[in-house]
């Protein structure tokens, strides 16, 4: 035989002392050296590996040697591998050699191995080599075999220790046979690991949960921390082992559910149209929706800025294929639908996956379809904003619009789109298609046989292709199961496509109407790969697996949409052989189409091996039990069915084809038979031949287990099915995906360990993220190793082969990245790098998922009755067998937990929730000739029983039922100890909760506990004799898993279902000790799953012991006698049940708020008991609640024991009860905080002087922080945050040398604790201290801005409003930075990579970083006014703008007040569970504090200590108390259209307790973004109404108002809160003007009294304008000036400066609310969680026991300011000529220039026409004259005018200032011809040229660059400015030039200066000086004669008169001749 043989002599060169050992692997086996102890230079191991082998030795075969460090108690250290090729080897056969071993990188280091190696080729004699014997084995023909194990170490042998080598228990020693290139496998019996083993049992028993597999190539050892893997709390993934897989939680199929869509498309404008003088509109579309703007008349560059809403509710995977086409059309009226100038598609998906689901200002590039080898057709600017539910989008301020002008920098398409996309073919093949179902029913098929007499196939089938919003089909093929159409479907569409998928559907033709017979999504992102090394999107030809509903026909099937790729299809329907390939257009070249149309055309037809050579598989599947089925159909006999394809399928499965072409079912044709007799031995051969497959298993009648579930008596028998079926061999996709998939499924699980780690507070978390990391790499090292030899079989395709390079280059990299971030993994660093490692996660799991499918997927049916009743899907990869290990699918050969579910819709919803029967099912699928291998995974003990049949026993026919001899008796103890945030599943909105515990065909309850959420059972649940089936060790390291479920009773009915878990059970067997570190188990959290949302958590634990021969009383014992009351249940023993300590709980009873009525009667006498692990307290009832809602009690307290491990504290419920009389109470609504830690109290930190480092007193405040390290909101990034230390420190508030402005800003990570100073430039004026950041802002600076008199509220406003953008932009700026760094960094450790490579990328970067900066400098810098220099704009003090609510800022403002909202009534089912705001009943007011008894001695008692308030200390008192509130309402933006018009009429309404304000007769008429400036003052009492309704409502001027949103606020703990939120504190302090200060009182008098209600000293003024308040010393101005511009000292400034950093003051500081405006979200209740708006508003509260503020400020609308634009049309030059003349042919043009401001021509003005010019000169003096209204603060102009003539009102229109002239030729017949225009944007235009010779084409083009110059600056300017058109090839051409004057002058000076239009009086213009020729001719017609003839033709006309004259002359000589000649004659 023969063999392989090592002799390992010594390993020399070592470094250290140290155990040490080797590992030799040849082909795939390893085997381990002993462990040579204790040596140090040295390692001699002196030992032989001898492998024998099949195939002959190749000389490209490598064998390999790992030399470890041993380590028993860490994973061992790899020192070095050694490599070789062994060509020498199998050529002289033997070979003696020393070499040095590598490390990890490669490099070789001093240690070198000693080794002989021989290779003995001998035939003849075979044998099989069991611990270095051999054994006999029967010869076979080309018999040669292969030996390899299965696993090295068979899953966690929990404690056995691991044994070395070959000794493993449980391991199977299997042979490959080498036939032809595919192992063919047989399976030779079991062997037993040998007892003799060296190093067994010298391991202490903790390999508790670790998976060591052969590949992370961890050996028998103990392991690092860093690979030690935490029991998931959450799920099942405790251990995995090789005989069972994880079953899969969730349950309900979450795609298929309609869900509700909201996109908003706002089409600001158009630019640079195609066409000229044309009339745009925009047609916005989406699916079958259409809405239009409105039109724009003659101009190139439209604006619209209008607003449209789409609402769907439909699937996710429906809305995300929907296409958006923005198409612009040129003059479509009521009559013609107008022109298209051009279009852009993008799929919904696209703008989904976008940051925050939106575009924002970009600009659409439009394309004309019909002619692609035009270029860009214009550009389109919009935002577009796709909102599921729950989706918040976070809106860019749009005060106003800067940058955007830039079009090139901010083109509508996803990062990494190229602007220039190219046009492409998309070829679609189509060839054929097989195993279509019947669509008709037999009867009809009987009628049409019996009229045509031939039995033909039941369907008509085309396919029908959609892509990009187009449809292409092929042609219908009549009657045929299996149509060939051999044709193409060619699309053309830019590339790359903005549509990610493509829909291929096969459809059956027919008359009534078409229906799907199945859909398949092809996602072209995995179908191609956009990197410098990518490919173009190609697929096939492979075949597509299309699923979808059952096979057999119905007229209504009511799974229908399963066939149109909604939902899980739930049957194999038929299969596609396509392909497609993209090819990029060269759109210059003659011959190419132009136009988009779908076409098709036939192709020719493809071999059949083209797709992969076909194979005979086998599926193998045995069913070990069937438990948990359903009730309802428990009744009947139930068989199981699997299928694969349509193999298997008895009762709707194969149409027979009606060609006999094909393979029948079962039989093969001749070449496979003769194929299959050769690669098997004869007797083989002959069973094959009749082995018909059997794919059901036999009718069996359930039991009953309990009342809601039966299970099947299977026992010891298992019946088993198998399947032969035949497809082409692509198993190498399948594994390329498995492996990945396992990668991936590792890391999730490391991830999931590691947060759970975090969630938990344990150790080391970095340290398992390393181990994560580590074996992350391994895998993508061995991925890349193992794909690599992937060799050139048949049918592979062009994807198949880019696919795994690509895949390779990121599998290396990520492997590279992993190494290298590993290194990089520090404690603090964890939270960022898991989130890498997600990325890692989706990549993997990205790439893993096959587009080219090979083998369908396997359904499991249950029938009964011979109908479908419930099914599972399983993958077929994910069963499929690989001789190499990583290859094999996840649950090939292994028991899976699978739980059947209802098909298609008939699963949502609840139904989907129960589970229909739940299968221990054991899966094998793989080809025939590896058949040997099917049974190796089973739990060992069965014997095989065949099918009876005559003939020669069957020993290759596989079993058709198991029988198992071996069973082992088990107890299994579930000790359920509590859950908690259950779903609530009464009316009540509790539950009366159950748990029913399923193991295996046993069941138990526990007891029912009425009316909570978070019931504790404390009980033990005990079952005995549970029988299980297969070996001993085997069930020890897999155990079954127990399901439980939680019901809630019910009175009447059934118990209803609330949700689910899975755990495993820890196993004891009878010869193991009861002791640590495994036993007593500890309780855990299971995570429970209602459908596909959580459902609250299970804490319990799981042990399951065996019972060896001394019977039950060899167990450990179970404690304790029953509970007497609680009768014969246990509860949970002592050792497993948490450890308890005494804790006080107080509880703050404030009060009880918006109470909703109880069974129609109002609440009146509320309490609310308080309840935590079954003690509690009762507050004092409130005994009028109308009247006074607020406890009279405050403070109360219990005390309770609790556990120790504050993750184990129960919930504390609060309930709220009404105490009606008679003594009966009803429950109001419940509230249960199941967090408890956020509210123990901290003794606070001696050595902080931070309130913000240490959770304490304050002042008796309570601080709730989360252990104390930080406030519970972090203060945002947008506040200002300054340093903090001890001692005394100066805080200096004096003017600096101002710094510029980007340099201040401060990234502050959400996570870090750094705060850090920011120096505020502070500039002193001598009015007053302002605080203004320098902003060069385009344009809107006038000179004036510093006049007092001119700035009001709005300056202010908008000035912070450019601050919060620049804030905003400097934050993502400087994360972008920051991430950019990051990945750098990594990319640049991961050695690896090219380093040029990567420089480059680097340096790109940041290039592209700083183009990206200095260009925005740049725009700011130049267009300001024209000059270089930059002014600086007046200062304005500011205020600080939130873009959310205040709320978010500051913690909800539960400092100390905590609000619960009070749940009653049913759980919605929905998704996020959106609908619990309708079950909210009320809120209950206070506050908790808990803390262990006793109390330490560290808690100082301050004087004022009030022993009743507990730790309450100095609370306000909660007695009614009466408030002025005052509401200010700014603005609103982006509201929901409420008209049809696609605007509203927005008017304010404000409720506050029973007062309400109707704003109703200030609406503000069609409008979106109306600008209210309105307050409103109400006088309110506290309690009673505390909670604040703004809402927005529609006006309508019939029938009642729609409300459009609303928002709510809650004043009360606005108004107690620390942070003063009763009236912002602004920046500065001044008495008059724009900034007065609006407080009642004072700063120094809100300091004092600050300082007193925090128990510190007084502020101490001291001289030269410092104060000290605690020990800070706080520097500020002190002079302040009146309305009469006196000065006076004041301490004002000084405390105000204080104020402002409060935060800063120790111990009491906090950061108090400034002056602010915040936005809040309007939502509406009709439209649950989708935004409706935006509102910009405040609130001020003033107590009306304080003195009265002041009057309101006014922040009503600046009224636009009325100005004047005269333009004086001076002269034209070079304007092209148009007309020719009659006579003479000459060009001429008469020429006119119109001219309008206002966006609608409504305005438009014309000059007279100068008439023919013939050099395209034009003199007009002529004077247009343009008033409108314009805000200067917004670069708008207002426009009112009624829409349209039956408009009830006018409407107010803003449009940028944009002066538009036009150069015009007037036709006196013929409508007038456009010859150019130029728009100039008053605000920033090219400054005209001195002459008409410097005046070019190139002021337009580069107008970007040129300086621009505003009006409103300059106020009068003139110059020569070019007109432009574009001619036919879109280019720019020059028309024509203009020489204007613009004047603007204001409403006043107008008055005082009139001018009059064109060129009349006042102030008029003199006549233009024009030559004759352009008077009309019929005027003068001499003159023009003369110009016209002589001029140019006067010899013309000389020699045609001279003509004339001598043909007179002739004409006279001929007339009188004859006369004469007569006379003469006759001589008269």
């Amino acid at each position: 035989m023969m063999s392989l043989t090592v002799h390992l002599k010594s390993v020399t060169n070592l470094k250290g002392k140290g155990d040490r050992m080797a590992k030799v692997t040849f082909r795939g086996l390893s085997f381990y050296s002993h462990v040579a102890v204790n040596c140090e230079e040295v390692a001699h191991f002196n030992e032989t590996f001898r492998w024998p082998i099949a195939s002959r030795l190749d000389g490209s075969e490598m064998l390999e040697i790992q030399v470890y460090n041993y380590s028993k108690v860490f994973t061992n250290r790899l020192v070095g591998t050694f490599c070789m090729v062994l060509q020498k080897v199998a050529e002289e056969g033997q070979l003696e050699l020393t070499d040095t071993l590598v490390d990890d990188n490669n490099t070789s280091i001093n240690t070198s191995v000693t080794l002989d190696i021989r290779y003995l080729s001998m035939e003849g004699t075979m044998g099989m080599w069991h611990n270095g014997e051999l054994l006999d084995v029967p010869d076979d023909r080309d018999g040669v075999f292969t030996f390899e194990t299965e696993s090295l170490l068979s899953g966690h042998s929990h404690g056995s220790g691991a044994s070395a080598g070959l000794s493993l228990q449980g391991s199977i020693a299997t042979f490959r046979k080498a036939a032809r290139g595919v192992s063919s496998v047989m399976k030779l019996g079991k062997i037993k690991s040998s007892k003799d083993d060296p190093k067994k049992g010298d391991e202490p028993a903790v390999l508790d949960m670790v998976d060591l597999d052969k590949k992370a190539m961890r050996l028998a050892g103990m392991l690092e921390p860093d690979a030690i893997s935490l029991a998931s709390v959450t799920a099942v993934t405790t251990n995995i082992s090789n005989k069972r897989s994880k079953p899969d939680i969730k349950m309900e199929p979450s795609s298929g559910r309609p869900v509700d869509y909201q996109i908003s498309i706002t089409i600001v404008e158009a630019r640079q149209l195609i066409g000229l003088n044309m009339d745009p509109v925009v047609c916005v579309e989406i699916g079958d929706e259409k809405k239009y703007t409105s039109m724009k008349e003659s101009t190139n560059c439209p604006y619209y800025n209008e607003y449209f809403v789409f609402d769907f509710h439909v699937p996710p995977d429906v809305m995300f294929d929907k296409i958006i086409k923005l198409s612009v059309i040129h003059s479509k009226n009521l009559l013609r639908s107008g022109t298209l100038v051009g279009t852009f598609k993008m799929d919904v998906g696209t703008v989904y996956s976008q940051p925050e689901h939106q575009f924002y200002h970009k600009w659409a590039i439009l394309s004309d379809p019909d002619d692609i080898t035009a270029g860009c057709k214009g550009y389109l600017k919009c935002d577009i904003a796709v909102v599921g539910k729950g989706d918040n989008i976070k809106t860019p301020h749009k005060a106003n619009e800067t940058d955007e002008d830039d079009i090139e920098g901010n083109l509508l398409l996803p990062e990494g789109i190229p602007a220039e996309r190219q046009w492409a073919r998309f070829y679609v093949k189509i060839y054929r298609a097989e195993g279509l179902p019947k669509m008709n029913t037999n009867i009809m098929a009987n009628v049409k046989k019996a009229l045509i007499g031939e039995n033909r196939d039941l369907v008509d089938p085309y396919v029908q292709v959609h892509f990009s919003g187009q449809k292409g089909k092929t042609s219908v093929q009549k009657s045929s199961y299996e149509p060939i159409w051999n044709e193409q479907i060619i699309f053309t569409e830019l590339f790359p496509p903005l549509c990610k998928r493509m829909k291929v559907q096969i459809r059956d033709s027919d008359k009534v109407n078409d229906v799907a017979i199945g859909t398949h999504f092809i996602d072209l992102r995995k179908i191609s790969n956009d990197g410098d090394k990518g490919f173009l999107p190609t697929l096939g030809p492979a075949w597509v697996n299309m699923y979808g509903s059952t096979r057999q026909y119905t007229l209504m099937d009511e799974h229908q949409d399963l066939n149109d790729g909604l939902g899980e299809g739930v049957s194999f329907r038929a299969r596609l052989l396509l392909s497609i390939a993209v090819e990029i257009l060269d759109t210059t070249s003659p011959e190419i189409i132009s136009s988009t149309d779908v076409q098709m055309e036939s192709v020719s037809n493809i071999s059949e091996s083209a797709t992969g050579k076909m194979e005979e598989f086998f599926l193998f599947g045995a069913f070990l039990e069937a438990t948990m089925i359903d009730r309802k159909i428990g009744d009947k006999s139930i068989t199981f069915e699997i299928t694969i394809g349509n193999y298997g399928n008895q009762i709707d499965g194969t149409s027979k084809p009606s060609s006999s072409k094909k393979k029948n079912k079962d039989g093969e044709s001749d070449e496979e038979e003769s194929e299959l007799i050769q690669n098997s031995s004869d007797e083989e051969a002959d069973e094959e031949r009749d082995l018909v497959s059997i794919s059901s298993t036999p009718l069996m009648r359930p039991v009953i287990t309990d009342r809601n579930y039966f299970h099947l008596p299977y026992f010891e028998k298992k019946p088993c099915v198998y399947i032969k079926s035949w497809w082409q061999d692509q198993r190498r996709r399948l594994y390329n995906s498995n492996m990945m998939d396992k990668i991936a499924d590792k890391l999730e699980e490391g991830l999931n360990d590691v947060q759970e780690i975090i969630k938990t507070e344990k150790a080391f978390p970095e340290r398992r993220l390393r181990g994560v990391l580590e074996e992350l790499s391994i895998g993508c090292s061995r991925f890349v190793h193992l794909a690599n030899k992937d060799i050139n079989q048949a049918g592979r395709t062009k994807l198949d082969r880019e696919r795994l390079k690509s895949c390779m280059r990121e599998m290396d990299n990520m492997g590279q990245q992993g190494k290298q971030m590993r290194t990089q993994v520090k404690k603090n660093t964890v939270k960022d790098k898991i989130k890498l490692v997600q990325n890692f996660l989706q990549r993997l799991r990205f790439l893993a998922d096959e587009p080219q499918h090979s083998i369908p997927d396997v359904f499991v049916w249950m029938m009964s009755n011979n109908k479908r009743i419930a099914y599972a899907r399983i993958p077929s990869k994910d069963i499929l067998y690989s001789v190499v290990d990583e290859e094999t699918g996840k649950d090939c050969g292994k028991v899976k937990a699978v739980f059947l579910k209802l098909p298609g819709k008939k699963g949502f919803g609840p139904a989907g929730w129960t589970v229909q029967a739940k299968l221990e099912l054991y899966l094998w699928l793989g080809l025939k000739k590896q058949k040997k291998e099917f049974l190796s995974g089973l739990p060992n003990g069965f014997e095989e029983v065949k099918v009876a049949k005559a003939g020669p026993s069957l020993h290759s026919a596989p079993p058709v039922s198991l029988v198992y001899d071996m069973k082992q008796v088990f107890q299994l103890r579930a000790h359920m100890y509590q859950a908690r945030s259950l779903f609530a599943a009464d009316n009540s909105g509790l539950s009366d909760p159950f748990a029913r515990v399923f193991f295996s065909t046993h069941s138990q309850v526990t007891e029912i506990l009425s009316e909570t959420l978070c019931p504790t059972w404390d009980q033990l649940l005990v079952f005995d004799d549970v029988e299980l089936f297969g070996e001993a060790s085997e069930l020890r390291d897999d155990p079954p898993i127990i399901v439980v479920e939680i019901y809630d009773q019910d009175t009447v009915g059934k118990a209803e279902f609330i949700g689910r878990t899975f755990a495993k059970p820890t196993i004891k067997m009878c010869d193991e000790h009861y002791g640590p570190p495994r036993f007593p188990p500890q309780l855990e959290y299971y995570q429970i799953y209602r459908g596909n949302c959580t459902a609250g958590e299970l804490l319990a634990a799981f042990e399951l012991l065996q019972i060896g021969q001394g019977g039950t009383a060899d167990l450990p014992p179970l404690e304790g006698p029953t509970d007497s009351e609680r009768g014969p249940i246990v509860p949970v023993p002592l050792g497993i049940r948490p450890v308890l300590s005494r804790y006080r709980i107080e509880v703050l009873f404030w009060g009880l708020r918006d109470l909703k009525r109880i069974n129609l009667a109002q609440v009146d006498r509320p309490r609310v008991d308080i309840e935590c692990a079954g003690r509690g307290v009762q507050s004092v009832l409130i005994q009028n609640y109308k009247k006074n809602p607020n406890f009279s009690t405050l403070v109360k307290w219990f005390e309770v024991d609790l556990p120790e491990n504050e993750l184990l504290h129960p919930p504390l419920n609060i309930r709220v009860v009404d105490c009606r009389a008679f003594g009966r109470n009803t429950l109001v609504g419940s509230h249960a905080v199941t967090c408890l830690r956020r509210f123990i109290y901290c003794a606070p930190d001696k050595s902080s002087n931070n309130w913000g480092s240490a959770a304490k007193l304050m002042n008796g405040y309570m601080v709730l922080t989360n252990g104390g390290s930080q406030p519970r909101f972090s203060p945002s990034v947008s506040s200002r945050t300054f340093s903090r230390s001890t001692g005394d420190i100066i805080v200096n508030m004096e003017p600096e040398p101002a710094v510029r402005k980007m340099d201040t800003f401060v990234k502050l990570e959400a996570t870090s604790d750094a705060v850090v100073k920011v120096d505020m430039i502070e500039e002193e004026s001598d009015k007053e201290k302002k605080k203004k950041k320098k902003k060069k802002k385009g344009g809107v600076e006038e000179e004036e801005e510093t006049d007092e008199s001119v700035l009001d509220w709005w300056s202010k406003y908008f000035a912070s409003i450019e601050t919060l953008k620049e804030t905003l932009r400097a934050q993502e700026e400087a994360q972008a930075e920051a991430e950019e760094r990051e990945d750098l960094e990594i990319a640049i450790e991961a050695a690896d990579i090219k380093s040029d490579d990567l420089v480059r990328k680097g340096s790109r970067t940041k290039e592209k970083y700083k183009d990206k900066k200095s260009s925005k400098d740049k725009k700011k810098g130049h267009g300001v006014d024209g000059a270089e220099k930059p002014t600086i704009k007046a200062k304005v003090d500011e205020l600080l703008v939130y873009n959310k609510e205040l709320e978010t800022e500051y913690g909800n403002f539960e400092d100390w007040l905590h609000t619960f909202s009070l749940f009653r009534g049913k759980a919605g089912d929905d998704d996020e569970h959106a609908l619990d705001d309708d079950r909210i009943v009320g809120r209950f007011k206070g506050s908790l504090c808990m803390y262990k008894l006793p109390l330490s001695e560290e808690i100082s008692r301050d004087a004022g200590f009030d022993p009743n308030m507990g730790m309450f200390q100095s609370i306000p008192h909660n007695d009614p108390i009466n408030v002025l509130v005052r509401v200010y309402v700014v603005r609103a933006t982006d509201l929901h259209p409420a008209d049809i018009n696609g605007k509203a009429d927005p008017y304010i309404v404000i409720k506050l307790g029973k007062t309400e304000v109707k704003d109703k007769e200030n609406y503000i008429s069609k409008q979106l973004n109306p600008v209210f400036g309105k307050s409103f003052d109400i006088e309110a009492t506290f309690p009673m109404k505390s909670m604040l309704t703004v809402s927005v409502y529609d006006w309508d001027l019939v029938g009642t108002d729609d409300l459009i949103g609303e928002t709510k606020i809650d004043l009360e703990n606005r108004f107690y809160s620390k942070y003063r939120a009763t009236c912002g504190i602004s920046s500065s302090y001044s008495l008059h003007g724009y900034n007065v200060w609006r407080d009642p009182m004072k700063p120094s008098q809100i300091l004092a009294k600050l300082c007193k209600e925090g128990k510190i000293d007084p502020p101490q003024y001291g001289p030269g304008g410092k104060v000290k308040v605690a020990n800070r010393i706080f520097i500020g101005p002190t002079e302040i000036e009146d309305e009469n511009g006196l000065k006076k000292q004041t301490e004002e400034h000084l405390a105000l400066t204080v104020l402002n950093h409060w935060e800063e003051v120790p111990r009491v500081g906090c950061r108090l609310v400034p002056e602010h405006v915040e936005t809040r979200p309007l939502l509406n209740p009709d439209k649950p969680g989708i935004e409706q708006g935006r509102i910009e508003m405040w609130v001020d509260m003033f107590p009306m026991d304080m003195p009265a503020p002041g009057p309101a400020i006014d922040i009503s609308p600046r009224k636009p300011k009325r100005y004047e634009l005269r333009v004086i049309i001076w002269n034209t030059d070079e304007v092209i000529l148009e007309d020719d003349d009659y006579f003479t042919g000459e060009k001429s043009s008469d020429i006119f220039v119109r001219g309008w401001l206002k966006g609608q021509q409504e305005d438009r003005q014309d000059t007279d026409v100068h008439y023919h010019s013939l050099t395209g000169e034009g003199n007009f003096n002529w004077r247009f004259v343009f008033p409108f209204d314009y805000l200067m603060a917004e670069e708008k102009i207002v426009i009112s005018k009624k829409e349209s003539m039956f408009s009830w009102d006018e409407t107010e229109y803003k449009i940028p200032p944009r002066l538009t002239l036009q150069v015009w030729d007037a036709d006196h017949f013929s409508a007038d011809d456009f010859l150019g225009a130029i728009e100039l944007d008053l605000n920033r235009f090219p400054r005209g040229a001195k002459t008409s010779k410097q005046c070019s084409i190139d002021m337009i083009r580069n107008e970007q660059e040129l300086p621009a110059i505003s009006i409103f600056k300059q106020k009068r300017v003139k110059g020569w400015w070019p007109f432009v058109a574009r001619d036919e090839n879109d280019e720019m051409e020059l028309t024509g030039k203009v020489e204007a004057e613009l004047h603007l002058v204001t409403a006043e000076e107008a008055e005082k200066s009139p001018v009059g239009l064109g060129r009349n009086e006042p102030d008029p213009l003199e006549k233009p000086n024009r030559p004759d020729t352009s008077f009309m001719w019929f005027l003068g017609p001499l003159k023009s004669i003369r110009y016209f003839l002589w001029h140019n033709y006067r010899w013309l006309i000389l020699k045609v008169l001279g003509l004339i004259l001598l043909l007179f002359m002739l004409g006279i000589f001929l007339y009188s001749f004859p006369g004469y000649l007569v006379k003469k004659m006759l001589g008269a």
